[in-house]
């Protein structure tokens, strides 16, 4: 199938992008890398009347460091986190979760603050950077704003964003040197979304200890202290509409990420 009849806007800087985005409320959508927007336009999901063309945008690809945290521009590519020419907040902890989203083709094109953005339950990034304690950092002409990951995504495909406000930048906070991290999901074939998923960071220097399960059908279920374990998971997933199969596939990715961090 093809697209149904669109415009192209191809803004020159992020005020110009959420000015074409006030014009047409509801009926423009932004387009960053395009590998989740472009099926669901050949499908007919969605039909937008105007497309707004972003990843071109300076304010979208700029990458920062400093000792607590790495702030990545919502255009920076998958592929070009998994290949290290990015800062990573270290034991290559991001570029690992790049390299398993998708194929080379989409990472090469697919950017993090889309996945972000487009809230699928299963996507890879939605469930590790919660765990990491991410956050969003927004841009629009009222002044952004900084909006943890965990509150970003209010359910499937779904996000906190107001109308005319756009991602800019990921912030992911540095795991202390002692921290330990584990991260598991089930695929059919590598590439393909998973079917179960769970992210691990145990860091007590920084007082976290967080579960994350994702690909739940909303958003990512989260337990904290004492409650990541398996027995507290069953509990979360079965409150959170999941079937016993489904539960069961869940509870063994957690136990498989919990196996990994040593926690």
């Amino acid at each position: 199938m093809k697209p149904a009849p669109f415009e192209l806007a191809r803004p020159v800087n992020l005020a110009e992008a959420a000015a074409v985005l006030a014009r047409q409320p509801g009926a423009a959508r932004l387009l960053a890398g395009g590998q989740s927007l472009g099926p669901m336009l050949n499908l007919r999901l969605v039909r937008p009347t105007m497309l707004v063309a972003i990843a071109h945008l300076p304010e979208l690809g700029g990458v920062a460091e400093d000792t607590d945290a790495v702030t990545i521009g919502a255009a920076v590519t998958h592929s070009a986190i998994a290949d290290g020419r990015t800062p990573d907040i270290g034991n290559r902890i991001l570029a690992h979760i790049a390299e398993g989203i998708a194929y080379r083709a989409v990472r090469n094109l697919g950017t993090i603050g889309g996945s972000l953005c487009h809230a699928d339950p299963a996507a890879d990034w939605l469930t590790t950077l919660t765990a990491l304690d991410a956050s969003v950092i927004t841009w629009s002409e009222a002044g952004g704003r900084a909006i943890p990951l965990a509150q970003f995504v209010v359910g499937a495909f779904r996000t906190a964003l107001a109308p005319s406000e756009i991602v800019q930048a990921v912030r992911v906070p540095r795991p202390s040197a002692p921290a330990r991290w584990g991260y598991y999901k089930a695929c059919r074939k590598p590439g393909e979304f998973a079917h179960a998923m769970a992210a691990v960071l145990d860091d007590p220097a920084r007082g976290i200890r967080r579960a994350v399960i994702g690909a739940v059908g909303g958003p990512p279920v989260v337990l904290e202290g004492e409650r990541v374990t398996p027995a507290a998971a069953q509990d979360a997933l079965r409150d959170a509409g999941l079937d016993a199969v489904a539960r069961h596939m869940q509870v063994v990715a957690l136990k498989r990420a919990l196996a990994e961090a040593g926690a």
